[in-house]
Formats: C-alpha cells, structure tokens, sequence
C-alpha cells in the first residue's frame, strides 16, 4: 500500500485570515486526531503548530479556531503503541492534563513528533525517522524559534517616553510586578492599512486588535492592555486610529 500524500496547506486566504487573529509563525499544519482528558473520544482537527501553540480548527477552510493548546510548559511526549500499524499514537504530558494524538499515516506522526519537541525543547530530536529535507525545516524552526523567543525576552524591556507625538497611535500595556503593577508605553505607527509597533526589530500587523494579541501571545500574558477604573467601573482605553497622509 501506498503511502498517504501529506495534506495540502490550507488556501492561502484562509492563511491572511487565521493572521488576524495570531501573530505566531506557522511552523507544521496539518489533521491529527486528539482527545483531551474531558472528552472519552477523539476529535478530528486541522491543526497549526504556531509557536510552541497548537491552534484547532474543525477543517481546513476555518477561520477561527474551536480549542488551542500551549505546549510551552510540556514535561513529556511519550509514544503509545497502535493496533492500526497505518497511524501514529502519542501522548503530550503537561503538569495539568495529557493529551492524547493520533495521526493518519505514520510518517506525519514523526514530523509532528519531530516538529513539537524541537519548539518545545529547542533542539531537534535525534531519533526521529524524517528523511534529509524534513530534518532541514526542523532545523530552520528552531532558529526561527530560537529568534522568536529573544524578541519576545526582549518586549518587556523596549520603553518609549510618555510624550504623545502626532500620527502616532499608542499601546498602554500593564506589566504585572509583584509590588505593583507598572504601565509602559508602546508606540504604534499606522502606516497605510497596516500598524507597525516599533521595536528593536519592528513588527507589522493588519490591526489594532492583532496588536494586542501580539502582546498577549508573544509575552505569555506577561503584558496586557491597560484599562482604568473610574467610579467602580471599568473603562477600557480607546485606542485612537489615525493615518498617515
């Protein structure tokens, strides 16, 4: 028997649109069967690896994802054996759950498996069975990785001053402190459709709401956007939209 074609990337406007709403870089992508401890059965997804996050969609044409789950704190990847010689079974331990994967051909259980434990261990596994090409591109994710992960060590510390500049817009995020929390200022250029927020190395994304969750993603919840209160209420800060002539 043959074995399977690796399934074809999602369409690349499907692509723009998942953007939209994460800021990660895609790193693998494709179905795996998973059962979480909650659920008695597995469940079909078309999955992302972005980061060290495995985003879930119910097929390959979702926009929004149904379920995700950050692998960043993953104590183990333990194989299982399967009575189906035609797929791969593996178990993620995290220090809450397990959770349980399945794939539809052996030889994308090892990419996965290959692809997962390099972003999460940031090396790549010795004992994996991929042939030259696939050990090439989990080699250029770990330095993609590797890179990720010094820029977002890198976000906290980047400070701006206070004065307000025009045809500039401005991101206040709340960086927890054990204390007390403390409020930087971020600054966030609309250039064309796009917002830019400057940084040691600059970084482009279609919209404000991106911004934030670039933020939110990339700092594990380390950064989050300010909100105020006022007379017992809480009252987000508006973030103004301007352009640029």
């Amino acid at each position: 028997m043959m074995a399977k074609k690796p399934p074809k990337p999602a369409p690349r406007r499907i692509f723009q649109e998942r953007l939209k709403i994460t800021a990660l870089p895609l790193y693998f992508e494709g179905f795996l069967l998973v059962k979480r401890s909650e659920y008695q059965g597995y469940t079909r997804y078309w999955t992302e690896l972005r980061g060290t996050t495995l985003f879930f969609y119910n097929d390959k044409k979702s926009t929004i994802y149904v379920d995700k789950l950050d692998l960043i704190d993953l104590t183990c990847l333990t194989e299982q054996n399967s009575t189906d010689k035609n797929c791969a079974k593996f178990t993620l331990v995290l220090p809450k759950e397990e959770v349980q994967l399945k794939t539809e051909n052996t030889e994308s259980g090892e990419e996965w498996r290959g692809f997962i434990l390099t972003v999460t261990e940031l090396s790549v596994p010795q004992h994996v069975s991929l042939l030259p090409g696939q050990v090439i591109r989990l080699h250029e994710v770990l330095e993609r990785e590797k890179k990720r992960r010094i820029e977002t060590e890198q976000l906290p510390s980047t400070s701006l001053e206070d004065e307000r500049e025009p045809m500039e817009d401005y991101v206040d995020v709340l960086n927890p402190m054990p204390a007390m929390p403390r409020i930087k200022h971020y600054k966030v250029m609309s250039v064309g459709n796009n917002y830019t927020i400057e940084l040691e190395k600059p970084v482009t994304l279609p919209n404000l709401f991106s911004v934030i969750d670039y933020f939110m993603k990339e700092t594990r919840g380390n950064l989050r956007p300010f909100i105020s209160s006022t007379d017992e209420t809480l009252e987000t800060k508006e973030f103004p939209v301007t352009s640029l002539e």
